[in-house]
């Protein structure tokens, strides 16, 4: 048997599940995260969701290549479906969707969610996420920003509860905008390359007095200001 190896995104996933947890692993390619866990002795038992019986064919592949029969359980359904009331699961990980997607996943549920822990890691559109679980009685209580290659993935972690958001925590993450950490930072560093490469186009083409050209502008000015609160932060 091979011991299952995460990447960072995955591997900061797992960091959030707590021990003996009860897993349901929502579009868990291949079951690496509840395969990894399982091993580790993290928890003993987790299901893994897939809508598409190809995916499942491989996550079966891997129960059978980690000797996992009994211990992690494959279902077909869609989203949240796979999940029922007998299960007695506690925590969901949904991780390499769109945030979009995430959402919808969540939402098409009925409510409110019974889970205790919500461990989400979307690839695009995290502010949808934030607010979407802020708008359904779950709070955010704990962050990460993973960096692989050239790629980053935000790891939202959230438990039941009331919180509120501005805008602005909404759209860099309350934990990480505090926080500020090397991926954070390199992050919206490169989202300020990006913008400046835009703003430099509109200015050539004479587009400055535009609303897109505004839009962008607002933009780029609001991640200075963060990027500098963090600065600030670390010189006190």
């Amino acid at each position: 048997m091979r011991k299952v190896q995460l990447s960072d995104r995955l591997q900061a996933v797992a960091d959030y599940v707590s021990p003996q947890a009860r897993l349901a692993d929502i579009g868990s390619d291949h079951a690496y995260l509840p395969a990894y866990l399982i091993q580790a002795g993290q928890i003993d038992w987790a299901l893994a969701g897939e809508v598409a019986q190809g995916p499942l064919d491989n996550v079966k592949q891997e129960i059978s290549r980690q000797g996992l029969n009994g211990k992690l359980i494959p279902r077909l359904a869609n989203g949240l479906a796979a999940i029922n009331p007998s299960d007695q699961v506690d925590t969901v990980t949904i991780a390499g969707m769109g945030g979009v997607l995430i959402s919808q996943i969540l939402a098409a549920a009925p409510q409110p969610l019974p889970y205790q822990h919500l461990i989400l890691q979307p690839n695009t559109d995290v502010a949808t996420v934030r607010d979407w679980l802020i708008q359904h009685g779950f709070k955010i209580d704990g962050e990460q920003m993973v960096q692989e290659g050239r790629h980053f993935y935000e790891v939202l972690s959230a438990v039941p509860g009331a919180q509120e958001l501005s805008d602005r925590q909404l759209a860099f993450g309350p934990y990480l905008l505090e926080e500020q950490g090397l991926a954070f930072r390199a992050f919206w560093q490169h989202k300020l390359s990006q913008i400046e490469q835009i703003l430099n186009r509109l200015e050539q083409a004479q587009q400055t007095q535009t609303a897109t050209y505004q839009d962008w502008q607002n933009r780029h000015q609001e991640i200075q200001e963060v990027l500098s609160y963090g600065k600030r932060t670390e010189a006190n």
